[in-house]
């Protein structure tokens, strides 16, 4: 996208707080300062899977919170994988040639499986055998490429929960943009709209549907928190029950274009 063009008149400008991914699908999701965005949202976010090979499915974050606390990041090439205990590993993940069609929400993932020594140390972790895997950009992204939530509406979740800190542990929302806003739930009201941040132009999207991942830890990964429960009280649900909260949205160019 271009570096050089600059906001429409048209364009609303999103107050953006912090930018966040994972590069592996579940690990702890951490500010990225320095993120790019192309059509397929941020680089770099969900690079990386882990695959349980016998059963061939994706791991996905409810069924194993521990993944909570390991700590994945991008050195160039390399990544580095770090565990609570400071156990970690650092090398550049290498094809295997080996490629697994594996499960993921009930959709097939062609998952290039990696050789190095990520494979050991998350295995170790977790207590069950898993590979590093590569898989196609979004493929294991549940529904669009950027979420948003907001600071009011976390602020008024916090207040109804009894969890007056909620906004300190927004990283519970795994959310790529945290936007700062006065009034609660206006982002409700964005869907269909072009709006700016930096030099990415996005389209929002509908809500997003909550699961129990949001009553994990953001740092430990241990349940406990009872805001799902507390959010399914009073905001509008999907067919299958489960409470709105945020907003997807899509990149469709830089600014002005």
């Amino acid at each position: 996208m271009s570096s050089s063009a600059s906001p429409s008149p048209l364009d609303e400008v999103l107050d953006v707080r912090s930018i966040g991914f994972t590069p592996i699908k579940g690990t702890r999701h951490q500010s990225q300062p320095a993120a790019s965005f192309d059509e397929h949202g941020p680089v770099g976010d969900r690079r990386y899977c882990l695959v349980d090979t016998e059963t061939r499915r994706v791991l996905r974050t409810v069924q194993n919170p521990t993944l909570v606390a390991v700590v994945a990041q991008f050195h160039g090439a390399q990544l580095e994988v770090t565990l609570p205990d400071r156990r970690s590993v650092c090398a550049v993940p290498e094809p295997s040639g080996e490629v697994l069609t594996c499960d993921y929400w009930g959709r097939p993932v062609a998952a290039e499986l990696m050789q190095g020594p990520h494979d050991g140390l998350l295995s170790s972790w977790l207590g069950m055998p898993v590979r590093l895997a590569h898989v196609p950009r979004g493929d294991v992204v549940f529904g669009e490429p950027i979420t948003i939530v907001t600071t009011a509406s976390i602020r008024d979740l916090g207040e109804r929960a009894g969890h007056p800190d909620l906004l300190a542990e927004a990283a519970r929302f795994r959310a790529t943009l945290l936007v700062e806003t006065d009034v609660p739930f206006m982002e409700d009201t964005w869907n269909g709209r072009e709006m700016t941040f930096g030099k990415t132009r996005i389209r929002v999207g509908g809500p997003i549907p909550r699961c129990a991942v949001m009553d994990l830890h953001p740092v430990t990964g241990a349940r406990g928190s009872r805001l799902l429960k507390s959010l399914a009280a009073y905001r509008p649900r999907n067919d299958a029950g489960e409470p709105h909260f945020g907003i997807y949205g899509q990149v469709i160019g830089g600014p002005g274009n």
